[in-house]
């Protein structure tokens, strides 16, 4: 059995943390389908125990890190 995974589209600001609703930066596809998204928070919490069922996490940390708006 051969497992297919699609591009998954970029994370917005309507994505929201399945763990605690705020923003998402992180998107987790698990090994039987699903997906789960997280805050840079729970995502760093939450990663050793997401690599054991996880197909894929972003290799790139940038993903995971906060995010403010730029002041002018």
């Amino acid at each position: 059995m051969t497992t297919v995974l699609t591009p998954a589209s970029p994370l917005t600001a309507a994505d929201r943390c399945d763990r605690c609703g705020a923003q998402a930066y992180l998107r987790v596809v698990l090994l039987s389908g699903g997906e789960l998204l997280f805050c840079a928070h729970h995502g760093r919490k939450f990663e050793p125990e997401l690599k054991k069922i996880a197909a894929e996490i972003p290799a790139s940390r940038a993903s995971c890190t906060a995010r403010t708006p730029s002041t002018a």
